[in-house]
């Protein structure tokens, strides 16, 4: 599947960026490897996994979520629970460990809805680390209260304030900020995107979901699951949940991507169900682009979902249909938030609003049999202000 000595899946992914980026990526890969191989660098990371961020985090059954909806079972993998309040959480604690054994002082990342940002504030305050994060100045408004957590943490939050002021842009600016400053510099990169190693690093440190899921569902029902659900961006929390069932296939993957306001206005962000083949941010997936290749401003009512790209590896997977990709919108991202906080008492991100919202569609048209796990990628307390201020305006 990886191309371990080019960072391909298949036709997706590689490096296509400045020469003057290939040493510094290639001081990363090398490391990375070293440490999947390094049991010191195991158990330390084991060791902040569970006594640190609180893992494993819980396989729930939504009994009254699925009572009322009727057909499947619709588990829950409650990432929300994480220090931090979501997934990233994950994949930070990785990559400052690597960081830190390259000898990397300064860190500098991108953020959407925040959460990223935060759990790399986190992870550097821990170890007492300089963070910088990029975030744009549209997420900022949404995201206020991320944003002052981050401060709060330590961090130097930079607006990004041309373009659509989203994800895209900060990845933007925190890419030309390591180019200026490689040398001192370590990229903390949020999801299963941009140049080798980055994807497949992603994977590695985020694949602890499916890995405690798996085991988790055969303990409690004695067999494996036959839908994994969750919302897909840029794709960290889904490779995470669906990388360990790869080989499982009888175990069918779903991403639900963000279909915004609806596909026919052309404000959505569904780079899989509508985008093609392209380059962006230093690797090859699929990317939502114009006749002439340049990417098109996306929009999703979640921060984390409004990148015009994704993963490679999820572009691989649609490709020999490993995974199948669908899309939703606001409004049903918005009646999943209600519905599970009334019915679960779980108020969800709405990032895993969008996979709650295809489950609750899905269970409905299978038996009682089945079984559904729903990655529930984040809490959502940093969209409560925003939801509010949504639905009091209807």
């Amino acid at each position: 599947m990886l191309d371990n000595k080019t960072g391909f899946f298949g036709e997706f992914g590689g490096r296509y960026v400045p020469d003057k980026l290939i040493k510094i990526l290639d001081e990363v890969k090398a490391e990375f490897y070293k440490c999947k191989n390094d049991s010191k660098f195991i158990d330390e990371l084991d060791y902040y996994y569970k006594n640190f961020i609180g893992r494993p985090s819980p396989l729930y059954f939504a009994e009254k979520l699925t009572k009322k909806i009727g057909g499947a079972k619709i588990y829950l993998k409650r990432e929300d629970l994480n220090h931090t309040g979501a997934h990233k959480i994950n994949n930070t604690m990785g990559q400052v460990l690597l960081a830190k054994r390259l000898g990397k002082k300064r860190i500098i990342a991108e953020t959407g809805a925040g959460q990223h940002g935060v759990a790399t504030a986190t992870v550097c305050s821990l170890f007492d680390m300089e963070c910088i994060i990029y975030m744009g100045e549209e997420d900022t408004q949404r995201q206020s209260l991320n944003v002052f957590r981050m401060e709060l943490l330590g961090a130097k939050v930079v607006p990004v304030k041309h373009g659509m002021r989203t994800l895209k842009e900060a990845v933007d600016e925190a890419l030309k900020d390591l180019m200026e400053n490689y040398e001192h510099t370590y990229y903390m990169l949020g999801s299963a995107v941009g140049p080798d190693p980055y994807p497949a690093m992603v994977n590695y440190f985020q694949s602890i979901i499916g890995t405690e899921a798996k085991k988790q569902i055969i303990e409690t029902e004695g067999i494996l699951p036959n839908y994994l659900i969750a919302a897909v961006g840029g794709g960290s929390n889904a490779i995470g949940l669906f990388s360990p069932f790869y080989n499982n296939k009888e175990v069918k993957f779903i991403g639900v991507e963000p279909a915004g306001k609806g596909i026919e206005t052309g404000m959505h962000a569904a780079t899989l169900s509508f985008g093609k083949p392209g380059v962006l941010h230093g690797f090859r997936s699929y990317v939502l682009q114009d006749e002439q290749g340049e990417s098109l401003p996306v929009y999703s009512i979640s921060a984390g979902l409004d990148y015009p790209g994704v993963g490679p590896e999820h572009s691989f997977y649609k490709d020999i249909k490993r995974a199948e990709y669908v899309s939703i919108t606001d409004e049903e991202a918005l009646n999943a938030f209600e519905e599970l906080s009334r019915t679960e008492g779980i108020i969800p991100a709405l990032e895993s609003s969008h996979a709650v919202a295809y489950a609750i569609k899905l269970a409905k048209q299978c038996s009682e049999d089945k079984i559904i796990i729903v990655n529930l990628s984040g809490r959502g307390d940093k969209d409560v202000d925003q939801v509010c201020k949504i639905l009091k305006s209807k």
